[in-house]
């Protein structure tokens, strides 16, 4: 079955390695057989892989799109995951781990990298709530 994306003008993708740009009124574009597709969105730079979920969607991302250079980014995708899960007790993000790391072994990077997209925004938010309470003036002090 035929993977269908439109694009926004201008958005930016990948295909098989390939840096694409949409032109001035988009396009439709329809892949017929298997491929690498990511759009611009969905890119991490190095630089934005600053906590674990992150560090793990980088590497994730570079074993899609870097196929040549895959085996170097699965062990530091691996060692990444067994960081995360040593860190934490939760039994939900635990099993969100491990589901990416089967994905990951099964060459499923794209259904890898949403959940791990998930574990970024459950990251951020506990990060949001750590920084206000942080910020919170503590009992007995002034604001």
């Amino acid at each position: 079955m035929p993977l269908k994306i439109e694009l926004k003008p201008g958005e930016k993708f990948i295909v098989n390695g390939a840096v694409m740009v949409a032109g001035k009124s988009g396009a439709s574009l329809a892949l017929r057989n298997q491929a690498v597709l990511l759009r611009g969105r969905d890119v991490m730079q190095e630089s934005e892989a600053t906590t674990p979920a992150r560090r793990l969607y980088f590497t994730l991302m570079l074993m899609y799109i870097d196929p040549d250079n895959r085996a170097a980014h699965a062990q530091s995708f691996a060692r990444f995951l067994g960081e995360y899960l040593e860190a934490t007790t939760l039994a939900s993000t635990r099993a969100k781990l491990e589901r990416i790391g089967g994905l990951a072994v099964a060459d499923e990077y794209y259904a890898g990298l949403k959940l791990c997209r998930e574990l970024i925004a459950l990251e951020d938010s506990i990060l949001t709530l750590t920084q206000s309470s942080a910020n919170r003036p503590k009992p007995g002090q002034k604001p």
